[in-house]
């Protein structure tokens, strides 16, 4: 089958042709509509996080169409259409899997870094890991809630953000956008700060009341920040803008470094400093039904399967806006 790897140097995605794979007694063997493209994948081509499987499949925001159910599945048939995600594994039987909260597993796995993920025509996944979508679903507009979404409404439930509060984003990419509406439908406020003219004008059109770049100071104090940019230097900045009380989350998987800081301009008066680490099924599930309810939907750009590495470009250079989508079948 066709499918884009990981090469043999950071920053390169190669078109391959490999072995179409097989689903193990527990997984189902899904043809791939759609899958989006993360900042994740990204690091994962560039290395910036460390290698799992050498040529991997990048990929963990797909959508499909089950061919083949191992002799193990009872959920899953033929035909039924699913979505897969970056949590492809947990062990479920240290203390984090059994508090829920399995995204900290020490021993979790992850889609399209431990295992081939949806930049190929046909990708696995164990049945307790993968959504069932409807039918009635457009894999286009799906795909990045499959970790956009998730994650942004994991990093907005740690935000703390009180009813009617007013939230600041750094950083309006995939993630960014796909929260901000979520947000807003909630009865909150935005305030965003992002660079590129697409992203802010983006912003304005989701309801944002101010936008600028990434350092500028806000005309005021927000309730709360989520910085899903991946630059440490904006740590500081969303600190001093938000307010006594108030809660900052790094929404990234990676981040640069962040720079010293000063005690009392950036973390006294009780302004909590969060992290989100990876997502839980529950989050998946909750966030797939209230998407539903509220209307979420993203603004995408598409690009076809042979064009992958393009919309990878497109996030390495800063030029994207929105989520993007690559359309496989």
């Amino acid at each position: 089958m066709k499918a884009w790897t990981t090469g043999d140097a950071s920053g390169a995605l190669v078109r391959r042709d490999v072995e179409k794979p097989w689903p193990g007694p527990d997984e189902v063997l899904v043809r791939v509509e759609a899958c989006g493209a993360c900042r994740t994948d990204l690091h994962v081509v560039d290395r910036d996080l460390p290698v799992h499987r050498p040529r991997v499949v990048p990929g963990h925001q797909v959508v499909g169409t089950v061919e083949v159910a191992g002799p193990a599945v009872r959920r899953l048939v033929p035909g039924d259409r699913v979505g897969v995600a970056w949590l492809r594994a947990t062990c479920g039987a240290c203390r984090w899997c059994r508090e829920g909260r399995e995204n900290l597993c020490p021993d979790s796995e992850y889609t399209g870094w431990d295992a081939d993920g949806g930049f190929a025509e046909y990708t696995t996944v164990p049945e307790a890991y993968a959504y069932r979508l409807p039918r009635s679903l457009e894999p286009v507009t799906t795909a990045p809630l499959l970790c956009a979404g998730i994650i942004g409404f994991r990093a907005l439930a740690r935000a703390n953000l009180p009813p009617g509060g007013l939230l600041g984003i750094y950083g309006f990419g995939s993630s960014g956008h796909v929260t901000a509406q979520i947000a807003v439908a909630q009865g909150a406020r935005l305030w965003v700060m992002t660079r590129g003219e697409g992203n802010r004008d983006l912003a304005r059109r989701t309801g944002a009341e101010f936008v600028g770049g990434g350092a500028d100071r806000p005309p005021g104090k927000v309730d709360a920040a989520i910085v899903f940019a991946p630059a440490g230097e904006l740590v500081p900045y969303a600190l001093q803008a938000t307010t006594r009380g108030g809660t900052v989350v790094l929404a990234g998987i990676h981040m640069s470094d962040v720079p010293t800081m000063a005690y009392e301009e950036n973390l006294f008066y009780e302004r909590d400093l969060r992290t989100v680490t990876a997502n839980t099924r529950a989050d998946g599930a909750a966030l797939l039904r209230l998407a539903t309810t509220l209307g979420i939907t993203p603004t995408v750009t598409t690009y076809t399967f042979e064009h992958a590495d393009r919309a990878l470009e497109a996030l390495r250079s800063g030029g994207a806006s929105g989520s993007l989508v690559v359309a496989t079948g």
